[in-house]
């Protein structure tokens, strides 16, 4: 294993004396080393863009969004799946995040886990992929066992295959259908890729759900129309939203929020088209979601 060949690996010329400088220094120096980032990651939005696609088809077809990764990589997927289902009211199952070493690995790192092609085979299997499904691998180095298992196997049973890598020419490039390779560059500490390499993985996760979300109806003009109100702050979130999209007042989003079961876009639709519920909930069965088109 050549690890010098990997700009996630080099040290950093301005940070050699990094031991030697005060805070002030070091956090003004990890600030302008991240202002790099949304550049490197901008180079890639062109392949962004088909993942995208890739993504809205699986949805379209009934199929899921599954992240792979080791170590940070596997919690920034776990993340970005977890936070779909407040906030575009996906079920659970619809975006997944497997981490190598199962959930403990979230805050203790398995030893060896993330150096198995076999586990990630295995965890795929329990989820029973099938070929309506889209795997995203991602490794900062791009060339993780675990990614790379779980993106053979991905390929063997026909799921459409896609990579996030931090360094140029990946492993993992040569087994996903459609990788994205940002170069971020080495880190401020050499090799730890939470750093950089996490920040842009963490962008381009966020483009990715989100820009898909948008396109299969869960958001109606800058709105989180699907976001489920499971606690106070969101329910208070969905009461605004609901004034914010129809002008209405407080008390009307309020006694329009319990008639629609708290169903935040159903809300809307009725107050922006006086029908019942019932009729507004086949308006939007019929616009497949979208809100806009529903009007």
């Amino acid at each position: 294993m050549d690890l010098e060949k990997l700009t996630t690996e080099k040290r950093n010329e301005k940070t050699m004396q990094l031991d030697e400088m005060n805070m002030e220094e070091i956090l003004y120096l990890i600030n302008n080393e991240d202002q790099t980032v949304p550049k490197s990651v901008e180079k890639e939005i062109p392949q962004i863009k088909k993942v995208v696609e890739a993504i809205v088809t699986a949805f379209q077809n009934k199929g899921r969004l599954i992240y792979m990764g080791a170590g940070t990589s596997g919690r920034l997927g776990i993340l970005d799946a977890a936070e779909c289902v407040p906030t575009f009211g996906t079920p659970p199952e619809k975006v997944v995040g497997l981490i190598a070493g199962g959930i403990s690995a979230m805050t203790v790192a398995v030893e060896g886990a993330e150096d198995s092609e076999g586990l990630a085979k295995c965890d795929l299997q329990e989820l029973q992929l099938n070929n309506k499904d889209i795997v995203i691998g991602i490794a900062a180095s791009g060339r993780t066992p675990y990614v790379v298992g779980g993106l053979k196997y991905a390929n063997d049973v026909g799921a459409t295959t896609a990579s996030i890598a931090c360094n140029k020419n990946a492993v993992i490039s040569t087994y996903a259908t459609l990788p994205i390779e940002v170069e971020v560059g080495p880190e401020i500490l050499t090799g730890s890729t939470r750093l950089k390499s996490g920040t842009a993985q963490k962008l381009i996760l966020n483009m990715l759900s989100t820009v898909s979300m948008i396109s299969i109806g869960k958001i109606y003009k800058n709105l989180m129309v699907d976001v489920k109100p499971t606690n106070e702050k969101l329910i208070e979130r969905s009461k605004r939203i609901i004034m914010q999209a129809t002008d209405c007042t407080y008390e009307e989003s309020s006694e329009i929020f319990e008639q629609a079961n708290r169903d935040v876009k159903l809300a809307i639709v009725m107050l922006l088209t006086n029908l019942g519920k019932g009729e507004a909930k086949e308006r939007l069965k019929e616009a497949k979601g979208f809100v806009r088109k529903a009007l």
